[in-house]
């Protein structure tokens, strides 16, 4: 009999799928690794499932216990999976910027999810990462699993996802892309890749696209940042630095926005690549370095989750429209609009024309109201545009 002890031995080995229709001709291929396939649909599975396992082996996490964490989402559905494989509570916090969907994943798993304002700062005691440290400290035999600072993160991708990788390509990738939130995968796999890379006497380029407002970007070039902003991009971007994220193995920070990409659809558009989730702005750089890569090379980026947990959000026009992400719709405009669009000018009525003579125009032309004028005879052109004189509703 061929089966799986557990739903969690299902994490890993997701399959690399090369891009075709949005590749151009003379661009390096493009392999997009499919996190999407994990149980609960998105790369978070990987760290979870081994930050679950190494709290145990440490003695953090007892049998009965309670997992707490401050997630975005993801990484609570990977927590809440393990927790439901062997038997533990899990209380969440999330700030309010996440979709809705992320939101009642979390509850049918069977987590306990608090909702924190996203706008305060992170040292504020109401954000969602202060919360979750002050319920794991009132909580008993709880572990805050601290996704931001625990190493078990990137260690997950080292020990899995960079090995994957490698293998699957022969060790003939060019190029890593992942985006920046914790900072887990794009450094464990860049790590290993790297390393893998140097001993076979070759490079491989770490690519990690930010959204403006997040702090990485001034972070990896200036070594100092200011204020964050508000950025609406789930899963990637940080307000605060965290402890799970290496630059030394990056080789690039990119500024990415919302609706700015190429793969944005546009009102009306059919979601193609509604697979890729929120985080198209990957496959969308992905598709940048292999302009510049060339033939003969290869990019492969990371698919994180699906965009079954945004359609509310990033797959909702009015959501994108009412935000500024999408042009406006057309303008209804003016009365002058109106009249410079009609395909036919104004007839005026005579005073010394009959009713019945009016009636039947009206017919004739399909319309419902015409005007009078004063002072006009029949031999006049009744035309509004040549009309001069008063004239009456």
């Amino acid at each position: 009999m061929n089966f799986c002890e557990s739903v969690l031995d299902l994490v890993g080995d997701t399959p690399l799928v090369r891009l075709n229709n949005i590749v151009e001709p003379g661009m390096a291929t493009v392999l997009a690794k499919m996190e999407t396939l994990n149980p609960t649909g998105s790369v978070k599975d990987r760290m979870a499932i081994n930050m679950v396992k190494r709290a145990e082996e440490e003695g953090l996490l007892k049998p009965g216990g309670t997992l707490v964490e401050s997630t975005s989402g993801n990484t609570g559905l990977g927590l809440a999976m393990a927790a439901a494989a062997k038997g533990y509570r899990c209380i969440f916090t999330i700030p309010d910027k996440m979709s809705q969907e992320k939101i009642d994943m979390l509850k049918a798993y069977g987590a306990e999810v608090i909702v924190t304002p996203t706008e305060l700062d992170h040292h504020h005691p109401d954000s969602y990462v202060e919360v979750a440290k002050r319920i794991a400290g009132q909580t008993p035999n709880a572990f805050y699993t601290d996704q931001y600072n625990n190493m078990s993160n990137p260690e997950a991708h080292y020990l899995t996802t960079g090995p994957e990788v490698w293998e699957a390509t022969d060790g003939l990738i060019d190029s890593f892309v992942a985006g920046l939130g914790t900072g887990g995968t794009i450094s464990g796999t860049g790590k290993y890749l790297k390393e893998k890379a140097m001993a076979a006497g070759r490079e491989v380029r770490v690519v990690g696209p930010d959204p403006y407002g997040s702090i990485y970007h001034d972070a990896f070039y200036k070594g100092e940042w200011e204020d964050p902003g508000m950025y609406r991009v789930e899963g990637i971007g940080h307000d605060f630095m965290v402890g799970t994220l290496d630059f030394s193995v990056i080789d690039e920070v990119v500024n990415v926005r919302i609706g700015t990409l190429s793969l944005w659809p546009q009102p009306g558009q059919a979601r193609r690549h509604i697979c890729w989730g929120i985080h198209r702005h990957r496959i969308s750089w992905a598709l940048q370095e292999a302009r510049n890569l060339g033939p003969e090379k290869i990019v492969v980026a990371v698919v994180c989750d699906s965009g079954d947990r945004y359609i509310s959000k990033t797959f909702n026009d009015e959501w994108m429209r009412d935000r500024g992400y999408f042009a406006p719709p057309q303008k209804l405009g003016t009365v002058q609009d109106i009249l410079e669009s009609k395909k036919q000018k104004v007839v005026l009525a005579d005073p010394n024309d009959t009713l019945q003579s009016i009636i039947n125009q009206m017919a004739t032309l399909g319309i419902s109201q015409m005007p009078m004028t004063i002072g006009r005879g029949p031999q006049n052109d009744r035309r509004a545009g040549h009309s001069s004189g008063s004239s009456r509703w």
